[in-house]
């Protein structure tokens, strides 16, 4: 899948008062227990997502996946890279992690997508239009910043 290629959404960030290992370490764990939960996985099977279990190594390296999302890329400490694509969508997220200051480490979430004919269109309005997907990823950030903060 060619990321650059698929439609920027947004970006949202946060600053994690952790070095970047605790922070990817962190960013890793909530992933996997996120999108682990029985409801996430039920949603996966409702719009059809590509990968629907968890698969492939631990911790998160390329070809790793879990519910909606596979590892296209993993530079630990600097970037994760998830693809993923269902009847609605093609879609991608993006972490980097970067020094803010010593013993601070910023925290972006890109994301990518492609929303294909009246359904895609429909869904985005859903996901996007409404603020559920702005809301849901910051939620993740949140929940990263905190694991990573307690592990201090």
């Amino acid at each position: 899948m060619n990321i650059a290629a698929l439609p920027r959404i947004d970006e949202h960030m946060t600053v994690v008062a952790a070095e970047g290992g605790a922070v990817w370490h962190a960013l890793g764990e909530t992933l996997e227990q996120s999108f682990g939960r029985p409801r996430s996985t039920r949603y996966a099977r409702l719009v059809g997502v590509a990968d629907r279990t968890a698969s492939g190594p631990r911790p998160l390296a390329a070809g790793s996946a879990f519910p909606g999302f596979r590892v296209a890329d993993a530079v630990p400490g600097r970037e994760l890279v998830l693809v993923g694509r269902h009847h609605f969508s093609t879609y991608a997220l993006v972490f980097r992690l970067e020094e803010a200051t010593p013993g601070r480490t910023r925290l972006r979430a890109e994301a990518r997508a492609r929303f294909p004919g009246p359904g895609g269109a429909l869904y985005r309005l859903l996901v996007i239009g409404t603020g559920a997907h702005a809301l849901l990823t910051g939620r993740l950030l949140a929940a990263v910043r905190r694991r990573a903060e307690q592990v201090r």
